[in-house]
């Protein structure tokens, strides 16, 4: 039934695209100067932080245009304070309900970063006259469905290559604008208060001082979730070497964090600071650590915005696509012919050969990740 649903509805969007192009003026070319673009990231944190680039090239290009992002609710969470951002919209369910709310709007463009129906058709339907959206290729996307390819005909697109960095893959849409930008680098803000709870917590554990690591143990996808008592050794392993451990996640990442501190025994220069902090706070907090360790998930992007030094455990994902980029930050990627995640499909993948290439990372190749990247963080 919910198939059904999910294919009447698609059904709807399509046929009320083309009936709407015999009344809509032909593709039409990017305006040379925009008042108002609409840009659509609605996928996950890490994701939201890996599109800022975008958002800071347009402003760049066209600093008179007011910028405006559609996304989630965490998304909105996770751009506040961001310079480059002038307005947020949280996403609905319903596209008709979000064309009505664009409409509103009289944006100039709307720049489509992920395969996302709905945006397509919320955009069109809204009579937004340019837009841009991404076509997946070198490789399998279950975003890229019969209904978004057959919405690509009545828009323009800029290819999305699967295996290259997403963020420059992001940026390559753009070019239909007229912007052409190479620059990657995440761009995150916070607010006085946010800053203000991380510094009262930073006071209380007398780590004002001093330098500290930050460990992630888990994210949004559980495939890519390493081993909690390897977490636990790799934390020992960094205070030997006099530097404190301070855990973080959500309330979705309790069982890994709770697995982690059981596996670790007891260890006072390690603290668990998980579920304690808003977004806001997080990003305050994560950009005073001298150190990031984590699996490939949200807060790592953070850290790099903030050029925290990081050792991303890829696990199963493609490390071409969206680890941090750069001499202070290393990435440990399994033996392996091939990667069985990409930031456009971690979907329909082998589940078994994911965890052998999670699983495959050993505690000794992590260790010498944060010993290469400490020799470089006690410099700093």
């Amino acid at each position: 039934m919910g198939k059904l649903i999910r294919q009447t509805k698609n059904m709807a969007l399509l046929t009320a695209c083309y009936l709407r192009r015999f009344v809509r003026r032909p593709l039409a070319k990017a305006p040379k100067k925009l008042s108002s673009v609409l840009v659509v990231q609605t996928a996950k944190l890490g994701d939201m932080v890996c599109s800022t680039p975008v958002f800071h090239a347009i402003k760049q290009a066209q600093p008179q245009a007011r910028l405006t992002v559609l996304g989630d609710a965490v998304g909105q969470k996770v751009l506040q304070d961001n310079p480059d951002v002038d307005d947020y919209i949280v996403d609905v369910k319903d596209a008709f309900a979000l064309s009505r709310i664009l409409r509103a709007r009289r944006f100039d463009a709307s720049v489509v970063l992920m395969p996302d129906s709905k945006a397509i058709a919320a955009s069109y339907l809204a009579s937004i006259p340019f837009i841009v959206a991404s076509k997946i290729e070198n490789g399998y996307c279950p975003w890229q469905t019969k209904t978004y390819r057959a919405l690509l005909r009545l828009v323009h697109t800029e290819p999305h290559r699967m295996g290259h960095y997403a963020p420059r893959e992001y940026l390559r849409l753009l070019e239909s604008l007229g912007i052409s930008a190479e620059d990657t680098t995440k761009h995150l803000g916070y607010s006085k208060a946010a800053a203000g709870v991380a510094r009262q917590f930073l006071e209380r554990h007398s780590l004002i001082e001093k330098k500290f690591a930050v460990i992630s143990p888990s994210a949004g996808n559980k495939i890519k979730n390493w081993p909690a008592d390897r977490f636990a050794r790799v934390a020992e392993h960094i205070v030997s070497k006099d530097l404190p451990v301070v855990i973080i996640g959500s309330d979705r990442d309790r069982e890994e964090v709770d697995a982690m501190i059981a596996a670790l025994g007891k260890q006072e220069s390690v603290l668990n600071a998980s579920e304690q902090f808003s977004i806001d706070e997080l990003k305050a907090f994560i950009a005073s650590a001298a150190l990031f360790v984590g699996v490939d998930t949200g807060p790592i992007y953070i850290a790099e915005a903030f050029g925290v030094p990081t050792v991303d455990i890829v696990g199963p994902m493609d490390e071409r696509e969206q680890p941090p980029v750069g001499p202070e930050h290393i990435v440990v990627v399994p033996e392996r012919v091939q990667p069985e995640l990409h930031i456009m499909n971690a979907r329909m993948y082998d589940v078994v050969e994911a965890k052998r290439q999670r699983e495959s990372i050993s505690v000794a190749q992590v260790n010498e990740s944060v010993d290469r990247l400490w020799v470089e963080v006690s410099k700093m």
